[in-house]
């Protein structure tokens, strides 16, 4: 419970930084506008036009006859559209961010240089296209992962009394688990650190990266939410990213960690 409580504190200390540096709140708003308005996009085209694909895609039920027809396309098309939604859900995290890359780059070697006690950041010494490359690469496996565990727990969903339940609270846990890995990989990319290692850094804190992650995740229900949650969430993740690591964090985020265990500690 306590890594619980702690994750969610990075994800306000992140909100807290970002609201103190204005100049990279702004820059950091940019991809996240320009990702949500492709994804709105692509969803309204989708309700359009989500139906007729429907149709076009079973055409062995052109001759189904009474309300069937109507019953089976109009499920299948609300099929579609919530698999477009969970698709643009789990995506929307690393399509902004690799939008973003030179902007969050910026932002989270900032956090860095801002907690060290030595002032300094680590830096990749990639060129630009290299660190695109492997976002990219790196995005697009966690994806894979990440749609696996979406079909199975859309599968599970169908369950009577589990699938309405217990099934979107672990929908959300895990979302939670995949934004942190897109976000802590801003960071942990800077410091050579592969994706594989990645993930077994964050399985091995598992109730820390759900403290962060899965609040986040509610929040990114709302696109317009997440746009503006997006720049602190990466300062946040670069913040965690140093504990995972072992890093020492200095500075006014060092005073608020104090200040946090010290209410913990009084309640």
């Amino acid at each position: 419970m306590r890594d619980l409580g702690a994750g969610f504190t990075y994800l306000l200390k992140g909100q807290r930084w970002v609201a103190r540096h204005g100049r990279q709140y702004g820059f950091g708003l940019l991809p996240g506008l320009i990702t949500l308005v492709l994804y709105v996009a692509a969803l309204v085209a989708l309700a359009v036009w989500g139906e007729d694909f429907v149709g076009w895609a079973t055409p062995f039920a052109d001759d189904w006859s009474g309300p069937w027809q109507g019953l089976f396309r109009g499920f299948l098309t609300a099929v579609l559209f919530a698999l477009g939604l969970l698709l643009a859900v789990l995506t929307f995290t690393a399509v902004t961010l690799l939008i973003g890359q030179p902007f969050y780059e910026n932002l989270s070697e900032k956090v860095d240089r801002d907690v060290s006690p030595d002032g300094t950041a680590p830096e990749s010494g990639l060129p630009l296209w290299r660190e695109l490359w492997i976002s990219a690469r790196d995005s697009l496996r966690v994806l894979v992962r990440a749609l696996l565990w979406g079909i199975l727990l859309f599968a599970c969903g169908f369950l009577p009394l589990v699938g309405q339940t217990v099934v979107p609270v672990i929908g959300f846990f895990v979302t939670g688990f995949f934004l942190t890995e897109e976000l802590t990989a801003v960071a942990l990319q800077r410091r050579d650190v592969e994706l594989r290692a990645r993930l077994a850094l964050l399985r091995s804190r598992r109730t820390l990266v759900w403290g962060f992650g899965t609040p986040l995740a509610l929040a990114f229900v709302v696109p317009f939410v997440a746009v503006f949650l997006m720049p602190g969430a990466v300062a946040g993740a670069t913040l965690m990213a140093r504990e995972l690591l072992g890093e020492e964090i200095t500075g006014d985020e060092s005073q608020d960690e104090d200040q946090d265990e010290d209410q913990a500690i009084t309640s």
